[in-house]
């Protein structure tokens, strides 16, 4: 069943006319909903450890990584998990108001962009992170694979819905530590017949980073079926949980 709502016309009409600003109604004179102010304003994700992106007061290898480093190779995400995007995300997820989830892609890719022209290998997948069936009927919709379509649409790369699969033999990540979230996801996923992840170079798209260790599981499991490397990109990068 594919519960994605049916309304995706209406997130582009941000993009045929001038507005305002979404966050102060000030005019914006972009090519995005936002004023220069407020988009200055952003909780942009500054100092991150280089692998899993964890906010940090310098560039260095957080001590998660230092002590085991993940699966995948790299986070690769724009802002923190902070006021006012984690009310742009709610918004985005809890009310299906997708137009937030659209600004919200375009700033991912738009920083996206700007690291394969300093050097990033872009990958030859994108694929986006699933939900059980009980939570995809709960909100209607997974935001990752909306973030993934239009991540594909806006730097040409191609992606694939099917080809992983949340068993929905765990419980919600939410309140649990880093430890309790690591044990919580064995046996958490697994692949579809339709994957063929064999030598290719995958991003797995989802909208927030907490912990990695929903992606951590889901990287293990693909370079276990001979994937070449697995990248991550997130809208946004939460303090990771103790």
């Amino acid at each position: 069943m594919d519960c994605q709502p049916n309304i995706i016309k209406q997130v582009y009409k941000w993009l045929l006319f001038d507005q305002t600003c979404w966050l102060c109604e000030e005019p914006s004179h972009g090519d995005l909903p936002l004023c220069h102010g407020c988009e200055d304003d952003l909780p942009w994700l500054l100092s991150h450890c280089p692998c899993c992106a964890e906010p940090l007061a310098s560039a260095q290898l957080c001590r998660h990584c230092q002590q085991r480093r993940p699966h995948f190779a790299t986070v690769i995400s724009p802002l923190r998990y902070a006021f006012p995007v984690d009310s742009l995300l709610q918004r985005f997820k809890a009310d299906q108001q997708t137009h937030y989830g659209r600004l919200l892609s375009h700033l991912l890719a738009r920083h996206l962009q700007h690291a394969y022209a300093e050097g990033l290998a872009r990958p030859d997948l994108l694929l986006p992170v699933p939900q059980a069936n009980t939570r995809l009927r709960q909100r209607g919709f997974n935001q990752a694979q909306w973030l993934c379509r239009w991540l594909s649409a806006t730097l040409e790369l191609p992606w694939q819905r099917r080809w992983l699969h949340d068993n929905g033999q765990h419980q919600s990540q939410k309140k649990l530590s880093a430890r309790a979230r690591a044990r919580n996801l064995r046996a958490a996923f697994s692949l579809t017949e339709h994957a063929k992840p064999g030598g290719l170079h995958i991003a797995l798209v989802d909208d927030i980073v907490t912990t990695g260790s929903t992606a951590n599981a889901l990287a293990a499991l693909l370079l276990s079926a001979g994937a070449a490397q697995v990248d991550v990109y997130c809208v946004a990068r939460t303090a990771k949980i103790p």
